[in-house]
């Protein structure tokens, strides 16, 4: 006789980049094996990567996780762990203060702690006012910009510093246009969108960091007061590693 099958709810979550509604499942036995074993892993890759092929077991929507935005991702993560786990996510933070010995000592790091209880289904990432991903370059030209996956920064992890901001702009830019035309970068040869890079002005330049500076993060803000030394201070967390446990 066949074993009785195991139902399982299924929950929604509104992506922040296009208000889509995406349905999931809860991650199962098999899927907590698979966090549990890339929690131990030191390379970043192997713990996004894991998280990634949870998501692509879990979510009952048709969705390409691999086009998604960091963001997306990353808050998607939150919701399946907040209804596989628990909404609560247990995180302690080391006072880094350095306090002055007696007698012209060394400094010692404080190290005290605090202990935080996050509900992680209250993290919401939010655009920054003014945040916008149509740069305009002149009158008639300018170009809009697409938001980074995993997948691109995996592409640029080996790069250096300069080949890496290069490399991300170009998988950035969605297309180019001007009054007659839009020229898609897919369509377009790598040395083209280097030398219109190279001929943009410093303030172009200044228009796109703007756009990846507020465009939405998995961030939670918190205040902190070391109960050892006092020192108190704003701090915040950022990214899915964070929420891992």
């Amino acid at each position: 006789m066949a074993l009785p099958k195991i139902d399982v709810p299924i929950y929604e979550a509104i992506l922040p980049s296009n208000n889509q509604v995406v349905k999931f499942r809860p991650f199962l036995v098999k899927e907590q094996k698979l966090l549990l074993m890339s929690a131990q892993a030191t390379e970043t890759k192997e713990i996004i990567e894991s998280i990634k092929q949870v998501l692509k077991n879990c979510i009952i929507t048709e969705l390409d996780i691999d086009t998604l935005p960091v963001f997306d991702l990353e808050f998607l993560f939150l919701n399946l762990r907040a209804r596989s786990v628990n909404e609560i996510v247990d995180i302690k933070y080391r006072c880094n203060n350095q306090i002055k010995g007696p007698d012209n000592e060394e400094p010692k790091t404080c190290n005290g702690f605090v202990e935080y209880k996050i509900d992680v289904l209250q993290i919401h990432p939010e655009f920054a006012e003014g945040h916008t991903n149509k740069i305009q370059i002149s009158d008639n030209l300018g170009l809009v910009l697409k938001y980074p996956t995993f997948e691109m920064m995996r592409k640029i992890e080996s790069k250096t510093e300069d080949e890496a901001i290069y490399d991300l702009l170009i998988q950035c830019i969605e297309y180019i246009y001007d009054s007659d035309n839009l020229y898609y970068t897919k369509d377009t040869e790598r040395q083209e969108l280097l030398e219109f890079i190279d001929n943009l002005q410093q303030k172009h330049l200044e228009e796109i960091k703007k756009f990846f500076d507020t465009m939405p993060k998995v961030k939670k803000d918190l205040d902190f007061k070391c109960p050892k030394c006092g020192m108190e201070d704003k701090i915040f967390i950022e990214g899915v590693q964070n929420f891992f446990e």
